[in-house]
């Protein structure tokens, strides 16, 4: 008969996860999401006319994680694909070593992407679970302090549905819980896509929805919420919505439903952008962090695209305009540290800091 040992986390597992946490949302921080797949990054970089290799994947990264202890007075972590993970820096310098030596906490992205949920009309689920203990552990012992997995869902007349929800939030919920196992603070994402043209109201109801779900799983499978973040959509109206709001209207939603559903024993929200323009996702936090009443959790940021689209613009992939892409991230990274005080002013213009940067059915 099979042997079970007990699987809670221990006092001192609790600590180490909580203080990763809090250091994460550290007051005016966030976090840098640098990790795209490689087919992702294949999209980027076919916008500035280079091809996409391995060591042009590098060397971007490179550029993105060089300016050190500048970026980390505003970036907290970075999250990384596996490839990054395993690449140095110009001077050989492993890139999770280089981020610890900046002041800045390494991640890793350890999903294998959203694949269809059978019985579905075009929902879907993540891939990961198997093995997923294994690749944690070695994460941990290479560096990583945190883990990410993005689940995604979609509103329409028939979605989400109940099933989507149970296989999204249950998925979440399990790999929060071997990544605590193993010493990693897990971001836990069920984003609502901005596809369609659902107004401002609905894309709240289904938040609180979700999230309300999420920490249902959570609780069940036993997750130490004092040592996770989660990384959810800001509530906004769908890309095709005709009608538009505000950053008050839509800081005052998004608080609304995290104060229906979000326990306040967690310790930061980290927000996505979903394919806002750099402009938009840092008024949209800046407003978040106005609204009055409780807040009990740090409301920071996880941007990728909205902190790299400029970078990516001034760069060009030259050589001689690295620096151009370095102060283009730098003036992001203030921006949304200011945003993340609700400090930020406005006017923050860079390469590409009005553009959308909506992808439907987005995916990395």
């Amino acid at each position: 008969m099979a042997s079970w040992t007990e699987q809670y986390l221990t006092a001192e597992q609790e600590t180490e996860l909580a203080a990763i946490a809090k250091a994460i949302v550290a007051p005016g921080k966030g976090i840098l999401a640098a990790d795209e797949s490689t087919g992702t990054m294949g999209k980027r970089l076919t916008q500035i006319n280079l091809e996409n290799t391995e060591e042009n994947r590098r060397t971007y990264r490179n550029l993105l994680f060089s300016p050190g202890a500048a970026l980390a007075q505003h970036i907290s972590g970075v999250i990384l694909f596996h490839e990054t993970f395993y690449q140095t820096a110009d001077d050989g310098t492993p890139f999770p070593q280089k981020l610890i030596e900046s002041g800045m906490i390494p991640g890793i992205k350890v999903d294998k992407g959203v694949v269809p949920l059978a019985g579905t009309k075009g929902e879907g689920t993540t891939q990961g679970l198997d093995g997923l203990s294994e690749r944690c552990a070695q994460y941990k012992k290479d560096g990583a302090q945190f883990a990410k997995w993005r689940c995604v869902l979609k509103i329409s007349d028939t979605t989400p549905s109940d099933l989507n929800i149970c296989e999204v939030t249950n998925v979440l919920a399990r790999y929060a819980s071997i990544c605590q196992q193993n010493g990693l603070v897990p971001i836990v994402e069920p984003e609502i896509l901005p596809d369609g043209d659902q107004d401002l109201e609905t894309c709240q109801k289904v938040t609180e929805r979700v999230l309300s779900e999420q920490y249902r799983a959570l609780v069940r499978h036993h997750v130490y919420l004092e040592g996770t973040l989660l990384k959810p959509n800001m509530c906004t109206a769908g890309h095709a919505c005709t009608k538009k709001y505000t950053a008050a209207q839509n800081a005052l939603a998004t608080v609304t439903a995290l104060r229906r559903s979000v326990p306040p024993a967690v310790p930061g929200v980290t927000f996505l952008s979903g394919g806002q323009s750099e402009e938009d996702a840092t008024l949209n936090l800046n407003a978040i962090n106005q609204v009055p009443g409780q807040r009990p959790w740090a409301l920071t940021f996880s941007f990728g695209r909205a902190l790299q689209a400029s970078v990516l613009k001034a760069w060009a992939g030259l050589p001689n305009q690295v620096q151009k892409g370095q102060e283009e991230l730098l003036r992001r990274a203030k921006s949304n540290g200011l945003a993340a005080l609700g400090q930020y002013k406005g006017g923050a213009d860079g390469a590409a800091t009005g553009e959308s940067l909506y992808v439907a059915n987005h995916s990395y």
